[in-house]
C-alpha cells in the first residue's frame, strides 16, 4: 500500500448527508490507520453539498497536485427539480420560502425553456455555498442573517436535458463545467418558467471519462485496506 504515499486516485461513492470533507477524513484515518503513519496528504477534486451523492475524486500523496486538473474537467450529474416553490438554499437545506402556480406549465414550456440552458450563462451562486466574501464562507453570513451582494460568473452548460415529467418534479440530465452550482440552475430554471423550483435530489454521475459505476463505497474501500492492494 505504499502506492498511497507516493500517489493515488480514487473514485468514492459519496453517501448522501456526508461533506466531501467528511469522505477526506474518514479514508485519510483509515490509510494513517492500516500503514501505521503519522500523516499523508489526502484531498478531494471539486465539492459535492451534503444533500448530494455520488462521484468524488479523492487524491493520496503526490496526486493531491493532480486536483487542479480533475477540478477543471466536464461534470455530469442527474438532478430533480421540484418546481412551484423555492428555499433560501435553493436546495433542501432550507425549508420552502415562496409558493408558485404550476398550472401554466405544460411539456412544450419545459422543453422551450430548457434549450435556454445551454452554452455560456450568467450565474450568481447561492448564498448557502461555501465561497468566501469579506473573509467568511457565504453560508456563514446567510446562517447570521446578513445580507451580502453575491457576484454573478459565468459557466458553461453542454447538455440540459429533460428526462421525466412528473409535475412538479422534473428530472434533468446536465452536463457542465467547473464551478456550476444546480442549485442556482435549479432555482433560475424556475424563474424561467415565471414559477418558482428547488433541487430535491442531485447525484454527480461522471467526471471527464470517470463514470460513477467505476467508484467504490467508503466503508468498502476501508474494509479492502486490510485484505489486497487497491
Amino acid at each position: 500500500m505504499s502506492n498511497f504515499l507516493e500517489g493515488h486516485t480514487l473514485l468514492i461513492n459519496k453517501p448522501l448527508r456526508w461533506t466531501s470533507f467528511d469522505v477526506v477524513k474518514k479514508i485519510r484515518y483509515a490509510i494513517k490507520s492500516e500503514l501505521k503513519i503519522k500523516k499523508i496528504k489526502v484531498g478531494h477534486a471539486g465539492t459535492l453539498d451534503p444533500l448530494a451523492d455520488g462521484l468524488l475524486i479523492i487524491c493520496t500523496g503526490k496526486n493531491t497536485k493532480k486536483i487542479q486538473d480533475y477540478q477543471n474537467l466536464e461534470k455530469e450529474y442527474t438532478a430533480e427539480i421540484t418546481l412551484g416553490a423555492t428555499t433560501p438554499s435553493f436546495d433542501l437545506e432550507t425549508d420552502i420560502n415562496d409558493v408558485y402556480p404550476i398550472e401554466h406549465i405544460t411539456n412544450e414550456l419545459l422543453f422551450e425553456v430548457g434549450q435556454s440552458f445551454t452554452g455560456d450563462l450568467l450565474q450568481i451562486p447561492p448564498i448557502y455555498s461555501a465561497i468566501r466574501q469579506d473573509g467568511k464562507r457565504l453560508y456563514e453570513h446567510a446562517r447570521k442573517g446578513h445580507k451580502v451582494e453575491v457576484k454573478a460568473r459565468k459557466v458553461h452548460v453542454s447538455e440540459f436535458k429533460i428526462t421525466n415529467v412528473e409535475l412538479p418534479k422534473i428530472k434533468v440530465l446536465i452536463k457542465c463545467s467547473k464551478g456550476t452550482y444546480i442549485r442556482s440552475l435549479a432555482n433560475d430554471f424556475g424563474k424561467a418558467l415565471k414559477s418558482g423550483g428547488h433541487l430535491s435530489q442531485l447525484t454527480r454521475t461522471r467526471i471527464g471519462n470517470h463514470e460513477l459505476s467505476q467508484a467504490i463505497d467508503v466503508q468498502d474501500f476501508i474494509e479492502s485496506l486490510s485484505c489486497k492492494e487497491i
